[in-house]
């Protein structure tokens, strides 16, 4: 088969090349980078629907000549490239959510698109527990003391920095995916007890309850694990705030738009909740630092949770994987639109 990769600056094509040894052995494989900053203002119906993509539909269209399998991470997938080539196939984007692509058309010709569910879940797992740490332990505020030129003078001054174990404390989960699952075994390890909400799986082998104001009410610390709906955004509101457990801690390494952060500002102002950590954020309108970091107890990251060499070179394999089925005449695995087409 001719197959054709795409790289950006985020995910660049030596992670696919690293992963693609096989599958260069058996198949025509041809690699191009894109731009780090996309070229092109969206004119038609098809780039309209896109959002975090780099490159223009131009360039790579210049490059779908024959092609039958296309792998992207960012880059745009729009009717222009899809009727670039007559022989196209089959459609990859190494993302869970494959917002860079039209979907829609994709399917309208009858194209299987593979996605990387769950690609950077240890990643995520490894920060969610970071996190953890870092609020148990008041991190946040010790490292402020210390930017702010202040030392201890003696042992007896760091008291005012006592933290706790996670040990013996409850961890709610709000959402038991891949990612939560994960977050479970971990935490396991460093002896928390674990209660979990998601009315769509079954946790088995860890207490669930039936309801999120439940897990608030009994969590001494809270982490977000949940996809996004048109039913949960601001779950996290004013409301669930106040049902918290005073003194608990949250954690959002999900999605922002499941937290209500006027309604977390307020809390974490009243002292009710006692610290959150958060690797994601609303955009605000204006440059500077974000309101929620003037509390001295949150930590927040911008959107790093995924970004590690291993999620990479792991989406790489994953795409590498379902490519070698596909030349096998074998089932896929992670095909988006499965109802769509025939697979």
């Amino acid at each position: 088969m001719k197959i054709l990769v795409v790289g950006d600056s985020f995910m660049p094509v030596r992670y696919f090349a690293q992963a693609f040894g096989g599958i260069e052995r058996g198949h025509e494989v041809s690699y191009m980078q894109v731009d780090d900053a996309p070229d092109f203002r969206p004119s038609t119906r098809s780039e309209a629907k896109l959002r975090e993509y780099q490159g223009s539909p131009t360039e790579l269209a210049a490059r779908m000549s024959g092609i039958e399998v296309l792998v992207v991470q960012g880059a745009p997938v729009t009717d222009e490239v899809l009727d670039a080539s007559r022989d196209l196939k089959l459609v990859c984007c190494a993302r869970g959510g494959p917002v860079n692509v039209d979907v829609e058309a994709v399917t309208a010709r009858g194209l299987p698109l593979v996605i990387t569910p769950g690609k950077n879940a240890e990643a995520v797992a490894d920060l969610t527990l970071a996190f953890l740490i870092m609020l148990a332990r008041g991190l946040p505020r010790a490292q402020r003391f210390l930017e702010e030129g202040h030392q201890l003078r003696n042992n007896w001054e760091g008291a005012r920095f006592m933290g706790s174990d996670l040990r013996d404390h409850v961890l709610g989960l709000v959402g038991f995916g891949q990612i939560g699952r994960r977050v479970a075994q971990r935490a396991r390890a460093f002896g928390m007890t674990l209660l979990v909400y998601d009315p769509y799986v079954d946790a088995d082998g860890v207490e669930q309850v039936a309801t999120l104001e439940e897990l608030l009410g009994r969590a001494d610390f809270i982490s977000l694990h949940a996809r996004v709906t048109a039913e949960n955004e601001n779950m996290i509101d004013a409301r669930a705030l106040e049902l918290i457990k005073p003194g608990a801690y949250l954690v959002n390494t999900a999605r922002e738009t499941l937290v209500d952060e006027d309604a977390l500002d307020a809390a974490l102002a009243s002292g009710r909740l006692a610290g959150a950590a958060l690797d994601v954020m609303r955009p605000t309108e204006t440059e500077g630092r974000h309101r929620l970091l003037r509390h001295g107890n949150v930590v927040a990251t911008p959107h790093i949770g995924g970004a590690t060499h291993e999620t990479l070179l792991q989406g790489a394999k994953m795409i590498a994987e379902e490519i070698t089925r596909f030349a096998n005449g074998q089932p896929l695995r992670n095909v988006l639109n499965r109802e769509g087409v025939a697979t």
